[in-house]
């Protein structure tokens, strides 16, 4: 079993920024890839971004592109995402996942991870 927990949600204006932190434990998250997905009241739960273990790879959601980075520290077992110029729309739960096994495919699909943490909300306000 993998055991993510999500930290660094808060409240923020329009224009700011926040940091996500995801730290897995239980097992070893070498060689996984590791995502980030929001989910509004409501709505679908969306990709955000992905980064692979070595960080060769990595893909955003168009709407964050240029403005959110996903990074990974393999020696802490912790994965970031540092949002930045946030608009009321990035307001969700963000929910970080995990998996051994993937492809560049099924690394922008929840049904591609195994492991989910229990999510942090994000509000950005006007």
């Amino acid at each position: 079993q993998v055991h993510l927990v999500e930290s660094g949600g808060g409240l923020v204006q329009a224009g700011g920024s926040l940091r996500l932190s995801c730290t897995a434990s239980g097992r070893t998250v070498s060689n996984y890839a590791m995502g980030w997905f929001r989910q509004a009241p409501g709505k679908e739960r969306e990709f955000v971004a992905a980064i692979t273990w070595s960080g060769g790879f990595i893909s955003y959601v168009d709407s964050v592109t240029g403005r959110f980075t996903i990074s990974r520290d393999n020696s802490k077992n912790t994965v970031f995402l540092q949002m930045n110029t946030l608009k009321p729309e990035d307001t969700a739960v963000y929910y970080c996942a995990a998996t051994p096994v993937y492809n560049t495919g099924s690394m922008t699909q929840a049904t591609g991870y195994e492991y989910w943490g229990q999510g942090t909300q994000v509000t950005v306000s006007s």
